[in-house]
């Protein structure tokens, strides 16, 4: 046989075999339907990712204004202060310390209470050493005086206590 006869008969045989199958869609409808059902799935799912994005900007925006609302009866009584501020120096200290509490009861309702304990032991977690003394008063590694209160709880922690520590035992 020569080389033409060859390639003529190999183009005849492919080209039968192109004859015989038929397109992808009608060759196998369960793979085209398989096919389809993936596509929309697909697609739902960037749906859904996309209307979460836009549900948790909506939630985030609604939680800020939740706290700002919150806040703004502190305001409103340090505005009050203020205004009141040539008067009796008294009454302003009494505002402002009640004014203070409300400040902290609202952190609290936040789920953020404030610790400013004392005569505790030292707890990573939850305090900061800003410095340390040696006292006989306390055992070693107990919280002499807070610096600054801390603000949290239950693992959730806007900020840990700034405390002096009776000094550890060398």
């Amino acid at each position: 046989m020569d080389s033409s006869t060859e390639r003529s008969t190999a183009d005849t045989d492919s080209a039968a075999t192109d004859q015989e199958q038929p397109p992808p869609d009608e060759a196998d409808p369960e793979r085209a339907r398989l096919e389809e059902r993936w596509r929309r799935a697909a697609a739902d799912l960037d749906n859904l990712r996309k209307r979460y994005a836009r549900d948790l900007d909506r939630e985030r925006l609604a939680e800020r204004a939740k706290v700002a609302t919150a806040w703004l009866p502190v305001l409103d009584n340090l505005d009050l202060a203020l205004a009141h501020a040539g008067t009796d120096p008294e009454s302003i200290v009494q505002g402002v310390q009640a004014i203070r509490d409300q400040a902290v009861h609202l952190l609290e309702q936040l789920g953020y209470p404030r610790y400013d304990e004392t005569d505790v032991p030292f707890a990573p977690t939850l305090h900061e050493v800003v410095g340390v003394v040696d006292t006989p008063d306390f055992p070693p590694g107990m919280v002499v005086e807070v610096v600054r209160p801390g603000y949290g709880g239950n693992g959730h922690q806007l900020r840990p206590a700034g405390v002096v520590v009776s000094k550890r035992e060398e």
